[in-house]
């Protein structure tokens, strides 16, 4: 049996637990949104990788394909970053991979469709995940869902607006994520995910912080 690690929207960020599932697989594919290559020469020293580009890799990313179409393991594979740019005519395809939503999708239709989420930094309340699809000598496979951190960040972390309000003026005064952890007593992850949000959203408020990461509100 051979095994195909799949990932996307990794944003910079390899972790451990990735890295511990991937050990074993024989090859890695990367649906783009990869943001360094680093991450990418890290991947390489555990198995061979093809990766597409994402909309968010800039400059570097050039020599990429911007598509994938190469037969693996007896499986013929199509891979690209943002499902919008698959072609209309996928017949004679096995697997179809793609990323950019950040939200893990699988479903079978004439081949069979796989969105591994992602396993870099959580977007909002979604969950961090990948993919390893087993492929059998008789050329059958079967695709198992990693869940990374399926742990919601900040579900358990309650805020006041007010307070929230004063985390994100630290932020605006260039705090760094391990200052603003270590002050307001949550975890490094926690707060990374808080000052992304904000200074990704312009104009967002602690209101909206709260609702966007469904963390629960302390009155």
């Amino acid at each position: 049996m051979k095994k195909i690690g799949v990932l996307s929207d990794t944003h910079g960020k390899l972790r451990k637990e990735v890295i511990d599932v991937l050990q074993g697989c024989d090859r890695i594919l990367h649906a783009g949104d990869i943001n360094t290559p680093k991450v990418l020469e890290r991947l390489q020293e555990i198995a061979p990788v093809c990766a597409v580009q994402g909309n968010a890799d800039k400059e570097w990313d050039k020599p990429l394909p911007l598509a994938l179409d190469e037969e693996i393991y007896g499986l013929r594979v199509y891979m690209v970053h943002n499902k919008k740019e698959l072609p209309t005519d996928l017949s004679g395809y096995d697997l179809v991979i793609y990323g950019h939503s950040h939200k893990y999708e699988e479903r079978k239709e004439k081949c069979f469709f796989l969105n591994p989420g992602s396993c870099g930094p959580r977007r909002f309340s979604l969950p961090v995940t990948m993919a390893v699809v087993e492929v059998e000598d008789d050329g059958t496979f079967r695709v198992v869902k990693k869940d990374i951190a399926n742990t919601a960040v900040g579900r358990e972390t309650a805020f006041t607006e007010k307070t929230l309000a004063l985390l994100l003026q630290d932020v605006d005064k260039g705090r760094s994520v391990a200052e603003i952890a270590s002050k307001y007593k949550i975890d490094k992850e926690t707060a990374e995910q808080i000052c992304r949000l904000y200074l990704t959203h312009p104009g967002i408020g602690a209101s909206g912080v709260l609702d966007k990461m469904a963390m629960p509100r302390d009155r």
